[in-house]
């Protein structure tokens, strides 16, 4: 026990850390619940539940492929001459 007790003052230390980054945490998901969660639920959500927002598009949110992006030329994608690349012909 007096080995234990030596130590004492750091484990009171470490406590006191704990204890105030859990009352942090805390009181930021409080805040971020009833200042951002609900009112989005009482928002957005309700517009979407009643049908007032388009409905929602998978294809807007999805990673697009490089030539699907607007504005990009692969110029390996076709390629021309004799170089280093594969051919498709079977032979190298």
């Amino acid at each position: 026990m007096i080995l234990l007790s030596s130590f004492w003052p750091f484990y009171q230390f470490l406590w006191t850390i704990y204890f105030v980054c859990m009352f942090l945490i805390g009181f930021w998901c409080i805040f971020m619940f009833f200042g951002y969660i609900i009112p989005l639920w009482l928002t957005v959500g309700l517009a979407e539940y009643f049908g007032k927002t388009k409905p929602f598009d998978p294809e807007e949110v999805r990673r697009k492929i490089m030539t699907e992006q607007e504005g990009v030329e692969l110029l390996y994608s076709n390629p021309k001459g004799r170089g280093p690349f594969l051919h498709t012909d079977g032979h190298h």
